[in-house]
């Protein structure tokens, strides 16, 4: 079984969507048209699912750090791992697209409308880094280390 989604590959994820999302809107704003505003409904969703995420993995991470006073389905935690990496991801390319066109925004602020979507931009890429965030850390609080040569044997394995 792999580790999960690297923090390289989630790195990568969002240069590749950031330099596809600048090239993208740069030719889009070359006839004139401006580079539109994000929703702000887009913003909330992706604080929300960071939010979501990290609250769905802190009772993995309790569990597994001796908290053992409620059950845990292990079908919840397998879940929960795939829910973070997904988080990861969507959050790395959500990112990459909101930084291509801060990117392209900032290039051209002679522009006075384009001053104006600094700050939404700025807030959309720093959600959607939030959801990545989230996503490594909820694959991480879920990750059981296997054993090692020095624990006691079989036994724990029953754990």
């Amino acid at each position: 079984m792999g580790s999960g989604v690297r923090l390289r590959l989630a790195v990568l994820v969002g240069l590749v969507v950031a330099l596809s999302s600048g090239l993208l809107w740069r030719f889009y704003t070359r006839t004139g048209d401006l580079v539109p505003r994000p929703p702000v409904l887009a913003m909330i969703l992706l604080a929300v699912m960071a939010a979501f995420v990290a609250a769905w993995a802190w009772p993995v991470r309790r569990y597994l750090h001796g908290d053992a006073t409620r059950p845990l389905d292990p079908l919840r935690a397998a879940r929960t791992v795939v829910l973070s990496q997904a988080a990861a991801l969507t959050g790395s390319a959500a990112a990459g697209w909101y930084a291509g066109q801060l990117v392209v925004v900032v290039g051209r602020l002679d522009l006075m409308a384009n001053r104006g979507r600094i700050l939404p931009l700025s807030l959309a890429a720093a959600a959607a880094l939030a959801l990545a965030v989230a996503g490594m850390l909820g694959q991480r609080w879920c990750r059981v280390d296997p054993p090692r040569d020095d624990d006691t044997g079989p036994d724990d394995w029953d754990r």
